[in-house]
């Protein structure tokens, strides 16, 4: 991973990003579960799903920053209901809120039965990305306009979940 400290105010100097509409950095991902996805109980690895929701908000991150990212972390993938082999699973992502060069990705995962069209949210995460520039060092990114209900309500609890994260960082850097 790459190093996200802050050493240097040089690569924050340059003018804020304009801001970008959270719809903008939308992703989606549908695929069908098949035998080799799923655990001896028909349900799908709990690996693959974080893969697949790992995959869907690097692409929300680089859709809203135009750079590369790398994760930085993932809070509370919550698996709700799992999903069965012949099912198809789609992952949604969207840039909540970002701060300097991060950026949190809501992420959620719904399986769909196809032969009666029921559908139901199985995970729910957001991971966190930080935004590189060509030298790998991070760099500035956008704001987000939230527009819809959903957006806002995620975008206005960010700044708390945001601190909580930092705390969490803040203690483990303690402990070791």
């Amino acid at each position: 991973m790459a190093d996200i400290t802050r050493d240097s105010d040089s690569i924050f100097d340059d003018m804020p990003p304009a801001m970008k509409r959270i719809s903008e950095s939308r992703a989606i991902i549908t695929d069908i579960v098949f035998p080799s996805d799923t655990n001896h109980l028909g349900t799908m690895f709990g690996g693959k799903v974080m893969e697949y929701m790992d995959k869907v908000a690097a692409i929300s991150a680089m859709r809203h920053s135009r750079c590369p990212v790398v994760t930085a972390s993932t809070d509370h993938i919550d698996f709700v209901e799992p999903i069965r082999l012949g099912e198809v699973i789609t992952v949604e992502s969207f840039v909540t809120w970002t701060h300097r060069s991060s950026m949190e990705v809501y992420v959620s995962a719904q399986s769909e039965n196809l032969r009666t069209g029921h559908k139901v949210t199985s995970a729910t995460a957001f991971f966190i990305f930080v935004a590189l520039n060509d030298e790998g060092r991070p760099t500035r990114v956008p704001g987000v306009i939230p527009e819809s209900t959903e957006e806002l309500q995620l975008h206005h609890a960010a700044a708390d979940r945001y601190a909580q994260r930092s705390k969490r960082m803040e203690e483990r850097k303690r402990s070791i």
